[in-house]
């Protein structure tokens, strides 16, 4: 799928064959990887697609209203991402999102929840009820990543590190306009460079990379227990003195050119013993811990920076000690899930 597909400032053009008469849905590939593309005016084909690619149940449409359904999907493991036009009739239907976290932008139209859910359909993402509701819609225009509801759960689970975690979504809008950008800019990404990459396809790694990148953008984007199990206080005995002294000298020092040698004289330690405490209780060396903070701060700066004003990519790494803008972008991509040009432009 073309990038443009899911901008939401752009005019929908899924990809469809040119008559929209034509029966039944066109869906290629039996493999790891399924695409799905639908021109439709005929209900039951309708019908039979939402139930697919949405598990819609008991679609009502307006019978003195045309119809028309356009729809794209691509579908690999626990994860589908889906552009569908719905124009004309008023509709409406019944979905068991039980098993599946929806989480959908509404870039043109109108959808509404028919029963007592609480949730405001503006042009923001947002998470769908996770469980059996109905809603109604009309002249829709919307993206939605469908997520596997028990693939997403042990996602968590393992991230926290809590064997007994309970995933729960305890809010529909994104914690802050940031996390918004964040997450749209990760389906943008997937879309433009993954998902429309046959040959990137191919490999079951970034295969894999797919489901991890949204999951892990949907945990950080949208109020769950997750966050809750995040931000808590961790039940755990105090760092050893030499460490926290360690940290606060690189935190006061992350913009000036220190060293191990440097960083072991303010903890008060030898080299060789911070780097054991290092790996005993953070798991890490202290270089790399001062790296893993210079890239927040970088990204952080990303987030506030005005490109209009000459700040680009290069400046905010040189800023941060990041020499080499190929190993910057490969490291800010993997801690945040997109190219740091992407959080600097949206």
């Amino acid at each position: 799928m073309a990038a443009s597909n899911f901008a939401p400032d752009t005019p929908a053009r899924p990809r469809v064959r040119a008559s929209p008469d034509r029966k039944g849905p066109e869906v290629d590939g039996a493999g790891p990887v399924q695409r799905l593309r639908v021109a439709t005016r005929d209900v039951a084909e309708g019908r039979e697609v939402l139930e697919r690619v949405y598990n819609v149940r008991n679609l009502q449409v307006a019978p003195d209203r045309p119809f028309s359904l356009l729809q794209s999907a691509t579908m690999v493991e626990h994860v589908t991402l889906g552009r569908v036009r719905l124009i004309g009739a008023p509709a409406s239907g019944a979905v068991d999102a039980s098993a599946t976290v929806h989480i959908t932008q509404v870039l043109g139209g109108q959808l509404g929840f028919t029963d007592a859910t609480a949730t405001a359909c503006g042009r923001a993402p947002f998470v769908m009820p996770v469980r059996p509701y109905t809603c109604r819609w009309e002249d829709l225009d919307a993206v939605t990543v469908s997520l596997d509801a028990a693939a997403l759960a042990g996602y968590a689970a393992g991230l926290t590190g809590v064997e007994q975690f309970r995933l729960r979504f305890t809010g529909a809008s994104p914690v802050s306009p940031a996390m918004a950008r964040h997450w749209a800019a990760t389906v943008t990404y997937l879309d433009r460079d993954l998902l429309g990459n046959e040959m990137a396809l191919a490999a079951p790694l970034l295969r894999a990379q797919v489901f991890r990148s949204l999951a892990t953008a949907a945990l950080q984007a949208f109020p769950s227990t997750f966050l809750e199990e995040c931000t808590a206080p961790a039940p755990q005995p105090p760092a050893p003195a030499g460490i926290r002294r360690a940290i606060t000298f690189m935190e006061e020092h992350l913009e000036a050119d220190i060293d191990l040698a440097q960083i072991a004289e303010a903890a008060r330690m030898s080299p060789r013993g911070l780097q054991a405490a290092f790996r005993r209780e953070k798991g890490t060396t202290p270089l790399q811990y001062l790296r893993a903070t210079r890239l927040e701060a970088a990204h952080a700066d990303l987030l506030a920076a005005d490109p209009t004003t000459g700040q680009n990519v290069a400046v905010v790494a040189a800023r941060w000690g990041f020499a080499h803008p190929g190993r910057f972008a490969a490291a800010y991509r993997t801690r945040y899930g997109q190219a740091p040009s992407t959080t600097l432009y949206t």
